[in-house]
């Protein structure tokens, strides 16, 4: 099928994008990476009248590694992400998780703060960006706003994003020093959407000790589903931490429901396994830095 009808914009300057944003309110849609958006107007799930190409904002196209962690723009490709050598350092999370995004051949036109927007419960970066206690700044004609991730992602498919505004960025934020990390997920096929993916955050004391753990999951929820693992090890030591358990916790706080792709209970399932295996090895990742 082919899009509906509809104005095509194409500005030049931030400035003259809010503004024809503003004019289009409820009926205007932004394209930016256009790899979510372009199948829903071909499908035509979605028909604005107006659409706003934001490729030319060339100043939107940035990733910045910040003192509370890494601040990434609007037209910033996922590849761009995954490659960006300091915000690895900074976060390794980041290159751990959006390595999983689609195939490459997506990675290199969609845009991670398109995947925020388009708040897909199976997409990588918004529960990344929950894990990280992470936030969206979204910019109008009326000035500027910071969302925190818990209160951006309302529903499937469904962010806070309002009439005549634009995303311009996204920060994650930097975790506390002795911590891990670590993406794992399922699909059927290789780039498919993951039947359960997780990430986890796993810090350490001194003694390699844990502290505090914790894990976001896709695709078993509306929106990213956090859980604190902390209580399931606290205190245990790394090489004998009971990681069985945390999957064991993950697995009573996750209500997925069935659907065509796979069961609820073949999702929580996985949910257990995948923590474990998660959390091991973010703790493994967490002791290098602790020990080094």
């Amino acid at each position: 099928m082919k899009p509906s009808s509809f104005d095509y914009h194409r500005p030049t300057s931030l400035g003259e994008a809010l503004a024809v944003l503003a004019e289009a309110g409820q009926h205007g849609k932004v394209l930016a990476g256009g790899q979510s958006l372009v199948p829903v107007l071909n499908m035509r799930l979605a028909a604005p009248r107006e659409l706003i190409d934001i490729n030319s904002l060339t100043e939107l196209a940035y990733i910045r590694v910040l003192d509370r962690g890494v601040e990434v723009g609007a037209l910033a490709r996922h590849a761009d992400l995954e490659r960006d050598a300091a915000a690895y350092e900074a976060i390794p999370l980041l290159r751990q998780a959006t390595g999983h995004v689609a195939h490459a051949t997506i990675r290199n036109r969609g845009t991670t703060v398109g995947s925020l927007v388009h708040a897909d419960p199976s997409g990588e970066m918004p529960a990344v960006l929950a894990l990280l206690d992470g936030c969206v700044t979204l910019a109008s004609t009326d000035g500027r706003r910071t969302v925190a991730a818990e209160d951006f992602f309302v529903g499937p498919l469904e962010s806070c994003l309002r009439p005549g505004e634009l995303a311009v960025s996204a920060t994650f934020h930097t975790p506390p020093a002795g911590t891990g990390s670590a993406w794992l997920e399922l699909s059927r096929r290789h780039g498919d959407y993951a039947l359960c993916g997780v990430g986890v955050l796993v810090t350490l004391d001194p003694d390699l000790r844990v502290v505090h753990a914790r894990a976001a999951f896709i695709s078993v929820g509306p929106t990213p589903v956090l859980v604190d693992l902390t209580e399931a090890v606290i205190g245990q030591h790394v090489d004998t931490a009971d990681w069985a358990a945390a999957g064991a916790l993950a697995t009573g706080a996750v209500e997925p429901e069935d659907d065509i792709h796979a069961t609820a209970a073949y999702r929580r399932h996985l949910v257990g396994t995948l923590t474990a295996r998660a959390a091991r090895a973010a703790a493994r990742e967490a002791s290098a830095h602790v020990r080094a």
